[in-house]
C-alpha cells in the first residue's frame, strides 16, 4: 500500500491487519505520520518502508512482492497544492505512473484513490460518475489537483481497456475522522482544533458553500467492498455521503458540540490562499453505483464525525 501512514491509508491498514492480511506500507512521511500506524509497531504482519513513489525501482520491487496494490499516496490538501504546485503535480502524476508501470509489469491488481475534486466547479444536485468536469483555467493552480487526479483515472481506465489490468478507482468525497489534521486545509479538524482552544473558527468565503462529509470508517468499508466487487473493475466509483451541510452551519455545529466559546470569523479566499482563488459552491455525491455494486450504507453522520474528532484531539 502506498500512503499507508496517511489519514485514510492508516485506517485501511487497521482493517487489513484485522482481517489477517500481510501489509507492506510505502510512505515518505511528508504528509503521513508515523504515529498513525505506531500502534502496529509490534505486529509482524506489517512492514513499513520509508520511501517515495517517485523511486521507480523501489516501487517495482515492492509491487513484485505483493498480491495486490492499494495506491493512496498523493500530495493532498488545498493549502499544500496551492503552495507547492510543481511538487504536487510530480507526485500525483509521475508517482502514479510508476505504480501503474509496476502493476502492469507484474500483472498486479491495483485500486487507486481519486477525489471528488475531479468534478471541479460542477454544482449539480447529485454528481454521478459520468457527470461533466467543470474546472477553471490552467493558471488557476487550485485546479491542478483536479487535473492530476483525472489523469490518474484516465491512465487506470486505459490500462484496463488496453492491457487488461485489474484496476479499480474510488472517488473520495470529503472524508473526515480521527487522525486527520487541519494544517493542510481540511475544514472539520481545523474547526474542531480551534473550538477546543476557544479560538475563532475561520471561514473562507461566505460560508454558504456546502459539502457532504463521510466518516473514515464508512469510507474504508466502502473501499474494501469495491476491492472485492468484480463489477467495479475499470470504472470510477463515488464514495461519499449525500448529507449536505453549509460551512457556516458546520462551524456552528462544531461550536455547539464542543461547548466552545469560539466565534465565527470570515476571511476572503484571496487572503487565505491567493489572488483569484476559486472554490465550488456545493459538491454532493450520487452514491447509487456504490450502493448497487456493494450494498454499502453509511453508519455515521456529521455529529458522529465531530464527536470522534473531539475525542481524538482532546
Amino acid at each position: 500500500m502506498t500512503g499507508g501512514a496517511g489519514f485514510v491509508g492508516s485506517h485501511l491498514v487497521d482493517r487489513l491487519l484485522e482481517r489477517g492480511d500481510l501489509v507492506t506500507v510505502l510512505d515518505d512521511f511528508s504528509t503521513g505520520r508515523r504515529e498513525n500506524i505506531s500502534h502496529h509497531k509490534a505486529n509482524s504482519q506489517l512492514t513499513v518502508v520509508e520511501g517515495s513513489i517517485l523511486d521507480s525501482n523501489l516501487v517495482e520491487n515492492l509491487v513484485h512482492e505483493c498480491d495486490r496494490v492499494f495506491h493512496l499516496a498523493a500530495a493532498v490538501g488545498v493549502f499544500n497544492i496551492v503552495r507547492h504546485p510543481l511538487e504536487s503535480l510530480t507526485t500525483n502524476i509521475k508517482g502514479s505512473e510508476n505504480v501503474f508501470d509496476a502493476c502492469v509489469k507484474f500483472n498486479k491488481p491495483v485500486l487507486i484513490t481519486s477525489s471528488s475534486e475531479v468534478y471541479g466547479k460542477n454544482t449539480s444536485d447529485l454528481l454521478s460518475e459520468d457527470s461533466d468536469r467543470v474546472v477553471g483555467a490552467p493558471q488557476k493552480i487550485r485546479w491542478s489537483y483536479s487535473d492530476a487526479k483525472a489523469i490518474d483515472e484516465s491512465m487506470a481506465i486505459a490500462l484496463h481497456q488496453q492491457r487488461g489490468l485489474d484496476t479499480r478507482i474510488v472517488r473520495l468525497f470529503n472524508t473526515v475522522g480521527p487522525r486527520q489534521v487541519g494544517r493542510y486545509g481540511m475544514v472539520v479538524p481545523r474547526f474542531v482544533e480551534a473550538a477546543l482552544k476557544d479560538e475563532p473558527l475561520k471561514i473562507y468565503g461566505t460560508g454558504k458553500q456546502t459539502r457532504c462529509f463521510g466518516h473514515v470508517a464508512d469510507v474504508v468499508d466502502a473501499i474494501l467492498r469495491i476491492d472485492e466487487a468484480i463489477e467495479a473493475i475499470g470504472k470510477p466509483v463515488n464514495i461519499g455521503v449525500n448529507q449536505e451541510i453549509s460551512i457556516q452551519d458546520l462551524a456552528n455545529r462544531v461550536i455547539e458540540r464542543t461547548q466552545s466559546k469560539s466565534v465565527v470569523a470570515y476571511e476572503s479566499y484571496e487572503d487565505a490562499y491567493s489572488q483569484g482563488f476559486e472554490d465550488m459552491e456545493r459538491r454532493v455525491p450520487d452514491n447509487a453505483l456504490l450502493r448497487n455494486l456493494t450494498g454499502w450504507v453509511p453508519t455515521k453522520n456529521i455529529d458522529n464525525i465531530i464527536d470522534d474528532l473531539i475525542a481524538f484531539l482532546n
